[in-house]
């Protein structure tokens, strides 16, 4: 099996670094005094600051016109097309050099596959209605997010409980959404809701997918969920109340919606795991300097074997974290079914990212800790990436499932 990275994909990768280099590192020397803490950039209800929110567009938009931003979307919606092989390899990039917790860097110069950016699902809207909104998701000047969790269902999304009733030629919905990423700041939404209850209950589908501006009277984000010590947050609780949504704006078939709900779930797998990667990478690579320059007992600390030991088991980490991630990729660029590799990318992923940035921090002791090296934000970071797009324990469940199927090929 050849792992060789595509040309293309290393030139876009250095052309990616470079956009950040030439556009949004000036800008963040620029804003330095408002992007550095957290409590600078978030105001007294969670909520980013309108400064900030407006240099994240500025960003999101100059990354469109340089031709990055749009790069993985549909070639049909006037995307790049490019596939997974060179998504992983950007990612992993991207994540290697840059670090972690860049606020006009990550989600803006390369978007979430869900959040923002051309989502596979917008191909499913109406032709009129995709020639209405596509063109402002693309530039970057407008995002979306996805409603589909809810308090009472976030893994089992079958059992979601917002409700959608047909009303002349449009929709009255009412409900609540929980643990929607961009929510608080999203331009529309992609909002799942009942719209068959008896093939909801009987678990046959019955869901619809909706595209909704969230202007829209009837829709409110109600609150931020700050997570893990962060004064604010990306994440909100939505409010559905009376919400009419026309026919039209129906994404799909009726009562199908939750196929909608996979489409892009490989690609954002594997988006988050080779994310993983590239942190991880940052992490050793500043455990070696650390390792290098720090003295103790009259010799540097990477000759001391217990530091070896750890930064060995570090790279043996990465290094099967990283090929599972590229010949998963390689799988799902070519058509193959790839259900429980993706999972188990995702899961093997995350919890690698977990066990580095925890053993970085460590061989830095005391200066692990501190704000000042950014290990704590990849190790927060790493304990949230269980959770979202499938926690560890339904990626396992997926792959028990696949394998007692019979998928058993690895």
């Amino acid at each position: 099996m050849d792992f060789t990275v595509p040309d293309e994909a290393r030139e876009t990768a250095k052309g990616v670094l470079g956009f950040i280099e030439r556009y949004v590192e000036p800008l963040e020397r620029q804003h330095a005094d408002l992007l550095a803490e957290e409590r600078h950039r978030y105001d007294d209800n969670g909520l980013l600051k309108p400064e900030i929110r407006a240099l994240k567009k500025q960003v999101r938009m100059a990354s469109a016109e340089a031709g990055f931003y749009t790069m993985f979307g549909d070639e049909a919606l006037g995307g790049g097309g490019l596939g997974e092989v060179a998504l992983v390899h950007i990612q992993e990039e991207l994540n290697r050099v840059c670090g972690p917790h860049r606020p006009l860097v990550h989600e803006n110069v390369i978007p979430s596959v869900f959040t923002n950016g051309l989502s596979p699902i917008l191909s499913e809207l109406k032709p009129d209605v995709r020639e209405r909104y596509v063109a402002g998701i693309a530039s970057g000047e407008k995002t979306l997010c996805f409603g589909l969790s809810e308090p009472g269902a976030g893994s089992d999304v079958q059992r979601i409980r917002t409700r959608a009733v047909r009303d002349g030629d449009e929709w009255v919905i009412n409900g609540s959404k929980q643990w929607i990423t961009n929510a608080p700041y999203a331009d529309y939404c992609i909002l799942f809701a009942v719209t068959d209850p008896e093939a909801n209950r009987e678990r046959r589908g019955g869901i619809t997918a909706f595209f909704v501006d969230t202007g829209s009277e009837g829709f409110e984000c109600s609150s931020t969920i700050p997570i893990l010590g962060h004064v604010g947050s990306h994440i909100g609780i939505v409010t559905v109340d009376n919400l009419r949504v026309p026919d039209d704006h129906v994404i799909g078939t009726l009562h199908k919606g939750l196929s909608l709900a996979l489409l892009g779930i490989s690609k954002g797998r594997l988006s988050m795991s080779a994310m993983c990667v590239g942190l991880a990478r940052w992490s050793l690579e500043r455990a070696l300097d650390y390792a290098r320059q720090r003295e103790t007992f009259d010799s540097v600390i990477g000759d001391h074997q217990a530091i070896q030991i750890k930064l060995a088991e570090m790279a043996m980490d990465i290094y099967a974290a990283k090929s599972v991630v590229g010949r998963t990729a390689a799988l799902v660029e070519s058509k193959q079914r790839a259900i429980k590799e993706t999972s188990i990318a995702k899961a093997l992923c995350t919890e690698m990212l977990g066990r580095v940035s925890d053993a970085a921090m460590q061989v830095h002791g005391a200066m692990g800790l501190t704000n000042e090296m950014r290990l704590e934000e990849v190790w927060r970071h790493a304990r949230t990436l269980r959770i979202p797009d499938g926690t560890s324990e339904i990626q396992r469940r997926t792959i028990a499932g696949r394998l007692l199927a019979g998928d058993s090929e690895l």
